[in-house]
């Protein structure tokens, strides 16, 4: 069975899919709402403002270490059929932990700066949102792997 990084990050499509990527993420910021949706919207907005480019070269840098640690659930999906949004929003909680794992690694061996001040401030709520953001994830996925 094809693995989800053959679908992600194969290198003729690889820069559509960092594409689809950063919009996916400035959609999510952006239907933020409330106190917790203004701090996440200030702090993303002050990575791209310091230092523009950071979100896709962050993606970029961790593309296929997510696809990698996402193929698990990816597989379950390919072996029991039915639709990947709904398999993939089944296992947000998964989602979220695969995803997060890789994070907090980049996070923990960076050297400071304006983007790990955010990243920790944000981190204590971080599960939460990835899984809101699931649902955006698993649609973007789907479109790459039809």
């Amino acid at each position: 069975m094809p693995t989800l990084a053959s679908y992600l990050t194969e290198p003729s499509k690889r820069q559509r899919v960092l594409d689809d990527c950063v919009r996916m993420v400035d959609e999510e910021v952006s239907s933020k709402g409330g106190l917790t949706g203004m701090a996440v919207k200030a702090a993303y907005g002050v990575v791209k403002r310091i230092k523009p480019g950071f979100v896709r070269g962050a993606l970029d840098s961790m593309l296929d270490d997510f696809a990698n640690n996402l193929d698990p659930i990816f597989q379950e999906h390919l072996a029991k059929g039915g639709s990947l949004v709904d398999h993939f929003v089944s296992k947000k909680g998964d989602v979220a932990e695969a995803l997060l794992t890789i994070t907090d690694g980049r996070a923990q061996r960076a050297k400071g700066g304006a983007a790990k001040g955010a990243y920790e401030k944000l981190r204590p709520t971080g599960k939460k949102h990835v899984e809101e953001a699931v649902p955006r994830l698993a649609r973007m996925i789907e479109q790459q792997v039809r």
